[in-house]
């Protein structure tokens, strides 16, 4: 499913950022819950997708989901630990989307699907060591956040 912002908006979540709904508020929106049917979805892409704030049913209502892309959403609020209600997810992609935080070490959960991460531009923080263990990595991108890490700890099994 992909989801692009086409000059409409999406209901406000929980928690969203007051400047920003007051300049939508005559919009007309849509209730992107109505998206949570496609209980087994297996992609979802957001990309510039109008939504403000905390949308907690997103990471609950696709227990299949394997891919998850999520680029240039300005008002997006999530934290990596929510990622936990995706067990299967091998591709996450978040790109330029300032509200999107935590730390790397929360993909932990995911350690034994997890092929492809790429985060850049978030907050965003953690060692990327964090993930030298996960069997299936392949390939890791991270790109302006406050990701550290010394490459020469990295081991022959990593």
């Amino acid at each position: 499913l992909y989801l692009e912002n086409f000059g409409n908006i999406f209901d406000d979540g929980e928690d969203p950022n007051i400047r920003e709904a007051y300049k939508t508020a005559r919009y007309t929106s849509h209730d992107i819950q109505i998206i949570s049917r496609f209980s087994k979805l297996r992609s979802l892409d957001l990309f510039q997708a109008s939504m403000n704030g905390r949308y907690p049913f997103l990471f609950t209502s696709f227990p299949l989901l394997q891919k998850l892309g999520i680029g240039l959403c300005d008002y997006l609020k999530f934290d990596l630990a929510m990622l936990a209600g995706f067990p299967l997810l091998k591709e996450l992609e978040i790109t330029h989307s300032p509200f999107i935080t935590g730390t790397i070490n929360s993909l932990r959960v995911l350690k034994d699907t997890l092929e492809k991460v790429h985060i850049e531009s978030c907050r965003v923080g953690g060692n990327f060591m964090d993930l030298a263990d996960f069997p299936h990595m392949r390939e890791l991108h991270l790109i302006d956040v406050a990701v550290t890490g010394d490459v020469r700890d990295i081991g022959e099994n990593d």
